[in-house]
């Protein structure tokens, strides 16, 4: 079992940076690979980036790629997310997620553990 708890979302304007974090307790945080999601209104829950355990493989949405950027530091059992060059679109709840597996996915359904969300709002 693993807990996870987000921070760092908040209310900014279009091409503003916003910086969220992903703190993790219970099992050994570096055995997860890890991931970043979010949900829109009405929409279903859409991935954002993850990163492997060695944190050397990473991979993103073609949306956030070049804007945004995952990172993690096992130390602290700790991930984040740097949002760069906002958009209205952007707008969402962020969450964290664990995934036990061994092969990473961009499917929120193989995920096993998950944060309580943290919102994001960018205004226009």
């Amino acid at each position: 079992q693993v807990q996870l708890v987000e921070s760092g979302g908040g209310l900014v304007q279009a091409g503003g940076s916003l910086r969220l974090s992903c703190a993790a307790s219970g099992r050994t945080f570096s055995n997860y690979i890890m991931g970043w999601f979010r949900q829109a209104p009405g929409k279903e829950r859409a991935f954002v980036a993850l990163i492997h355990r060695s944190r050397s493989i990473t991979d993103y949405a073609d949306s956030v790629k070049g804007r945004f950027t995952i990172s993690r530091d096992n130390a602290k059992n700790t991930m984040y997310l740097q949002m760069n060059s906002l958009k209205p679109e952007d707008t969402a709840v962020y969450y964290c997620a664990a995934d036990t597996s061994i092969l990473s996915s961009r499917n929120p359904g193989d995920y096993d553990y998950w944060g309580q969300g943290t919102q994001v709002t960018v205004s226009s």
